[in-house]
């Protein structure tokens, strides 16, 4: 028997750009039916099922939105996307929330509609059994963070399959290190976009001169060191998800081009003269409250509107400590090949701590651990979750000078890095030594200076990490950064923990 060709609803009250939608989608290999009101979509509802319905916002008798929600309620499993005038991304706001799968905005990009369409079909093609299993497919190096049976694990797990059926603007709040970027991933992994990239972008982490490069690309010749062409983040993910980590720490002259090109999904590199379309579905997290960065003026309330489409919160490790049993046994699978156990009292000492670092810290604290653990049995005094594990104030100076103090000459005489200019701040009453007791000689002229300047940050991370056994939260606190510019910089620097 053959199998039923997909069946899209068009509705519209422009006769020729009904026509135009319809010669697409059968060249598409799909069934059309045409609707040019509302009052006949919903006959046409009520007779025929469909993989997909294409509405208009602006019908003669009513509204999209209106059907955008009859659909929501009467036919679930039906995806509908809307078509909204040039410039009215807040109407497709207001429709993805009322449950929306997508939006396409006039004038129509057919290689975006037909990118829509796929996606939709796909969608409709994915058993909930399949959705499921790939919630489950995460990578191992991020499995650890989702799992767990309380009841906020779970709730976050079944909002997570939910907002895969979407394509909606989806924003992750939570504590650092609650699992955030992993929660990103699942909804990507479960969606129809699953097979292509996605590209995580810590905005906290990029220079503000780097910004709309790193981005949207640039071409040959653009600026000086452009010696080639190069893809932005929004071409790197084209036709996935590209999420925008800590979004918050975008500077108010980024967020006005990432907004434009949020609401029209087209992208201009720099020195380009003509823009490209991009299919990306964007994810954004935080651990700022947006609401209020808004209301202080350090971000934009449209930009806070366009990603605050819909929001999944993580909830912290203290308000789930059942699932800390499952959490550490999972996570020292992952931090050793031969068998390590937590003694009960270790156990309850976990389960009493209120971790303000979450999982995150959880882990660095079991990392510790397994390197003192005697005959495979880690004890409380090898978790070390009390004594110094948060230094004070007068305690982190001191512990920074120390670390610093060989190579503060150098790098008072160069351009200082962010972590190295992070890093003189912290130190309000430094005194500096005598210069032959510097760690690091002034190289001879000529000389290569950003490489010697990375040389310097090395050592510095070098030298916090090895004071802290491998703890990078406690590396982030020693040099006054932030847990994931650390992270970026060992990343970039390419440092093995000591």
């Amino acid at each position: 028997m053959a199998t039923a060709c997909p069946r899209i609803l068009v509705v519209d009250d422009e006769a020729h750009l009904r026509e135009l939608l319809e010669i697409t989608l059968i060249k598409m290999g799909l069934d059309v039916d045409s609707a040019e009101s509302l009052g006949i979509a919903r006959q046409y509802l009520q007779k025929q099922s469909y993989s997909l319905v294409l509405t208009d916002m602006r019908l003669p008798d009513g509204s999209g939105l209106e059907l955008v929600e009859d659909i929501a309620q009467h036919y679930k499993n039906t995806p509908v996307a809307v078509i909204t005038a040039f410039g009215s991304a807040d109407n497709a706001v207001v429709a993805l929330k009322a449950g929306a799968f997508d939006y396409v905005s006039k004038p129509v990009a057919l290689d975006h509609l037909r990118k829509l369409v796929r996606s939709a079909l796909e969608m409709q093609s994915l058993p909930l059994q399949s959705a499921t299993a790939a919630a489950e497919a995460v990578t191992a190096s991020h499995v650890t963070a989702m799992i767990g049976s309380s009841s906020g694990i779970q709730q976050v797990r079944a909002q997570i399959r939910k907002l895969a059926r979407s394509m909606a603007p989806v924003i992750i709040t939570g504590e650092s290190g609650s699992g955030k970027e992993l929660a990103a991933r699942e909804i990507h992994h479960c969606s129809a976009r699953a097979q292509q990239p996605f590209v995580a972008v810590n905005c906290g982490a990029i220079p503000e001169t780097l910004m709309e490069a790193e981005f949207f690309g640039y071409r040959k010749g653009a600026f000086t060191g452009a010696t080639e062409d190069r893809d932005g983040f929004f071409q790197a993910a084209n036709g996935g998800t590209l999420m925008l980590d800590e979004v918050a720490d975008l500077p108010l002259a980024m967020q006005v081009k990432l907004l434009r090109a949020i609401q029209e999904r087209r992208v201009r590199k720099i020195g380009a003269t003509t823009e490209e379309s991009v299919d990306v579905r964007i994810i954004s997290a935080t651990h700022q409250n947006l609401a209020r960065c808004v209301e202080e003026g350090r971000f934009r309330q449209d930009l806070f509107y366009r990603l605050n489409v819909i929001e999944l919160h993580l909830p912290p490790l203290r308000e789930r400590r059942e699932d800390i049993p499952e959490l550490s046994a999972g996570l020292l699978g992952k931090l050793t090949d031969h068998a390590v156990q937590l003694s009960a009292s270790a156990m309850q000492a976990l389960q009493n701590y209120d971790f303000p670092g979450n999982v995150r810290e959880l882990e660095n604290i079991l990392e510790r651990a397994v390197a003192f653990a005697d005959q495979g049995v880690i004890q409380v005094d090898d978790l070390m979750l009390r004594g110094g594990r948060v230094p004070s104030e007068q305690t982190q100076v001191a512990a920074v000078t120390d670390v610093v103090a060989p190579v503060v000459p150098v790098i008072q005489a160069t351009v200082p890095t962010p972590v190295n200019a992070a890093l003189l701040n912290a130190i309000p009453a430094f005194h500096a030594p005598e210069p032959e007791a510097a760690a690091f000689s002034f190289p001879p002229l000529p000389c290569d200076l950003p490489q010697f300047l990375e040389d310097v940050e090395r050592e510095m991370i070098r030298r916090a990490l090895a004071r802290t056994r491998n703890n990078r939260t406690q590396a982030a606190e020693l040099l006054g950064v932030s847990f994931r510019q650390l992270r970026y910089q060992i990343q970039k620097l390419k440092i093995n923990d000591v």
